[in-house]
């Protein structure tokens, strides 16, 4: 059963059918309710038991049934379901779609989303969404280098539910090294904060996400002092200080709005020796949150520019130290590794009151593409995996490394020479053996003299042991 979990969770997102509720039934509920347009998208009001408000592309906002994601959250090496599991959907800015959904004893949950409709039947327009999922005794999901897979909302199907429910929305959890002994919890509201992102430091930096009315949850812990900031663009709020004994569950932990307004980082990319690749992205990420060995952290609502191709800004940025991260999504493309030349660093800036140029250029390159296991999503492997990527020409040595998803350095391999005549590189891992359930990820990077020059992309793969 294990290996049958880790690889339903692992496989690349199972296409999904467009699917509308029955005509003859949505049309007899909705004229039980009001005529479309005299709801509130958002509000319980102005619709029959049953139905929901919505907006839709072709007028005013009307009744249909609503759109639920169900699926199961549970423990990646045991299969056992979670639960006490907390799970909010977020859109694409990273804003919470609805309330949070707690799962039940066997793991499985159930989230009301919104969803915009393209007709009278309620079709659902191609939007997608992602999760994100806390719980006692787990690591977060997204986490580490653990990205969130999205998932489509045009697949919902049903009459008077319209129902998601695929791989992607069972979400299976790594247990933490030791377990929950001694942790306590966080917990409060960040007032119109939906999808805030609360960052509690206090020796290592611990979140939460608040969902659809603000309220958040930080699981797991340690006793201590901690100083929390709610972090959303657009908005600021003022920091709080908590203090948690061990074991407990500290509640009312709220933030409050303040007077200062936000401001906007700039700055500007360059991108070189990327024929694959034109257009980038530039994300925040706090940085109390940033790991220094994935170069990578969590990004608050609304802190990303996109279609970056030379100049970019960041609107709406609260108060707070960040790390400016470019070509950080899966786009073909990777910050310049050469830390030889300039605009290569990872750039650290603290924003206090006023507008912030990240007063360098940034250099981004074509990355070097991975043929596998974890090409284009989290892969499950049999046995000792191999790993493949593209030669890149200009090199004269490789280094392969394999991290496990605490940021541990399980292995890592120098060895490699030149290769020529090939368009895909391959080494076996060489490491130690390796743990079913848990999720690695190996990264390749190109040498020129001892220098780096390219790299596989930082959320590319990932994969998992299947016993």
């Amino acid at each position: 059963m294990t290996r049958y979990r880790a690889t339903h969770f692992l496989v690349a997102l199972a296409a999904v059918l467009s699917a509308t509720c029955n005509k003859e039934d949505l049309l007899e509920n909705a004229d039980a309710g009001p005529d479309a347009g005299a709801c509130t998208p958002g509000l319980a009001e102005g619709c029959a038991q049953g139905l929901v408000c919505e907006e839709t592309s072709y007028g005013d906002p009307a009744c249909f049934a609503p759109v639920v994601v169900r699926g199961r959250v549970f423990d990646l090496s045991t299969d056992a379901g979670i639960e006490g599991a907390r799970v909010v959907a977020r859109d694409a800015n990273g804003a919470a779609l609805g309330p949070v959904a707690v799962s039940g004893a066997d793991g499985s949950y159930a989230l009301t989303v919104p969803a915009r409709r393209t007709d009278e039947q309620g079709t659902v327009e191609g939007a997608a969404l992602t999760l994100r999922v806390d719980a006692t005794s787990y690591q977060s999901y997204p986490g580490s280098f653990r990205p969130a897979m999205p998932i489509a909302l045009s697949g919902a199907k049903g009459e008077n539910e319209l129902t998601i429910q695929n791989s992607s929305t069972d979400v299976g959890l790594i247990p933490l090294p030791g377990g929950a002994s001694g942790l306590g919890a966080i917990s409060g509201n960040v007032p119109g904060g939906k999808g805030a992102l609360v960052v509690a430091e206090g020796g290592a930096a611990l979140t939460g996400v608040a969902d659809l009315e603000g309220g958040y949850t930080i699981f797991n812990v340690p006793a201590g002092a901690y100083g929390l900031r709610a972090y959303m663009g657009g908005a600021q709020y003022e920091p709080i200080q908590v203090d948690v004994p061990a074991g407990a569950d500290v509640t009312h932990a709220d933030f409050t709005a303040s007077s200062a307004a936000p401001v906007t980082v700039s700055g500007s990319v360059n991108i070189v020796n990327a024929p694959g690749g034109s257009k980038t992205s530039v994300v925040l990420v706090v940085e109390a949150t940033f790991n220094e060995s994935f170069a990578r952290g969590e990004v608050p609502p609304g802190l990303r520019a996109g279609d970056v191709t030379g100049a970019f800004e960041v609107s709406g940025v609260p108060d707070g130290k960040y790390v400016v991260l470019a070509a950080f999504e899966n786009d073909g493309l990777v910050r310049d590794p050469d830390t030889s030349i300039a605009g290569t660093q990872i750039v650290h800036i603290e924003v206090s009151g006023a507008g912030k140029n990240i007063g360098t250029s940034f250099k981004v390159t074509e990355a070097l593409a991975v043929k596998g296991p974890g090409a284009d999503a989290p892969e499950a492997v049999s046995g000792t995996p191999t790993f493949s990527w593209a030669d890149d020409s200009s090199e004269d040595a490789y280094r392969v490394v394999v991290y496990d998803s605490f940021g541990t350095l399980v292995w890592q391999d120098d060895s490699l020479g030149k290769v020529t005549g090939q368009q895909w590189v391959e080494l076996a891992y060489g490491g130690p053996a390796l743990e079913p359930g848990m999720i690695y990820q190996w990264r390749a990077t190109s040498l020129k003299s001892g220098v780096p020059i390219s790299m596989t992309e930082d959320l590319r793969g990932l994969f998992s042991l299947v016993p």
